[in-house]
């Protein structure tokens, strides 16, 4: 049985509810897909948005930066709520009139206060988790982070819970007196996939390239 998102008033979907969804499988289905997301957060009444990489492990979401960047520093030092944003683009929906022209596409946006890994060998384990994410089995092959790294990278997480899920995914909705306009309409999907490998130039041997996430 799927579980459901903690609706409250930040994270309930006003505009165009009926594209809103609660269910909590299909918001980690969108972050598991994701490799980037958008961490919006406050300072002094200014508002910052930070794009960055994140993963997940259970039940929370996970993002990484220098340790003095604001985005793991900044809400710790004075906690308050963030408001992160993942975003599939998944097809331009091309109408009869530019007004109903619009994009296929699934999100989560989701709020909680962050909470800062500091124990070192829990950030590591998280390190490895994150680049298993970007390409699996990776790690192993890598030379062993050392304590300035680790010391240098700010690993933070919040719940999955006080979020909500938007989309969007069928073709034009045009108004009817439209539908005859002689002009193509409909759905360009977005087909996603990783380019041949560019292996560094420095590099005077062959090695095996190495494994790609699934393209999102």
């Amino acid at each position: 049985m799927s579980q459901s998102l903690t609706e409250t008033s930040l994270s309930r979907v006003k505009r165009g509810p009926n594209r809103a969804s609660y269910d909590k499988d299909l918001a980690l289905d969108i972050i598991d897909a994701a490799l980037m997301c958008h961490v919006g957060q406050t300072k002094d009444g200014q508002a910052f948005v930070t794009p960055t990489s994140h993963w997940r492990e259970g039940d929370y979401f996970y993002w990484h930066a220098h340790s003095k960047a604001r985005n793991v520093k900044g809400p710790i030092d004075e906690p308050e709520k963030v408001c992160i944003n993942v975003s599939l683009l998944d097809g331009l929906v091309l109408a009869r009139s530019a007004m109903h022209h619009s994009v296929n596409y699934r999100s989560v946006t989701l709020f909680g206060v962050p909470e800062r890994i500091e124990d070192q060998e829990e950030k590591v384990r998280q390190f490895k988790l994150f680049l298993d994410k970007v390409s699996p089995g990776r790690w192993e092959t890598l030379r062993p982070v050392n304590e300035q790294e680790i010391k240098a990278t700010g690993v933070v997480r919040i719940k999955i819970d006080e979020a909500s899920v938007k989309m969007r995914a069928e073709p034009p909705v045009d108004d009817p007196v439209d539908n005859d306009w002689p002009v193509w309409a409909g759905v360009l999907p977005l087909e996603k996939q990783w380019g041949k490998a560019e292996q560094d130039p420095l590099q005077q041997e062959d090695y095996s390239e190495p494994t790609a996430p699934s393209a999102v």
